[in-house]
């Protein structure tokens, strides 16, 4: 009997798990917003304890994220909470850093330029680049709609 394509994905379709979309979107939900109750709790323990305005006290909430992903991910700790929560841990600033920092160690066996340097930012850097683009774009935007009005 020969293997066409459809026939090989309804074979292939039979093994593969079923995916729990709810279950997964609560433990998107619920650990994405852990973290982003953490970045508030260190933002209000800058503003109360450190003299911060809340404007001020924004840069180093967001160092102090990073810096936390960045030793969860060198423990081993941040690949099991992404492994459980999904995009919920991806989406936050802690998750851009866990990418860095995972990269980072992976390659470290081929040197720090070629490999560290060289494979921190690949896919980081498609981030980067989006994030960049679209801020241009809003940026435009809005000096437009300012222009105008």
């Amino acid at each position: 009997m020969q293997m066409t394509k459809q026939l090989y994905q309804q074979q292939a379709s039979k093994f593969q798990p079923k995916r729990n979309v709810l279950l997964n979107s609560f433990r998107a939900f619920w650990v994405g917003g852990t973290i982003c109750l953490l970045g508030q709790a260190i933002q209000n323990m800058y503003i109360t304890f450190f003299g911060f305005t809340e404007k001020t006290a924004s840069n180093p909430t967001v160092a102090t994220l990073i810096f936390l992903s960045v030793l969860l991910t060198g423990l081993g700790v941040y690949d099991n909470i992404g492994q459980y929560a999904g995009a919920g841990s991806a989406v936050p600033v802690t998750g851009f850093a866990n990418s860095i920092a995972s990269a980072a160690i992976e390659h470290r066996s081929e040197g720090l330029v070629l490999g560290v340097g060289g494979n921190m930012f690949k896919l980081a850097g498609s981030v980067i680049v989006f994030g960049v683009v679209a801020a241009f774009i809003a940026g435009i935007i809005k000096s437009l709609f300012n222009m105008l009005f």
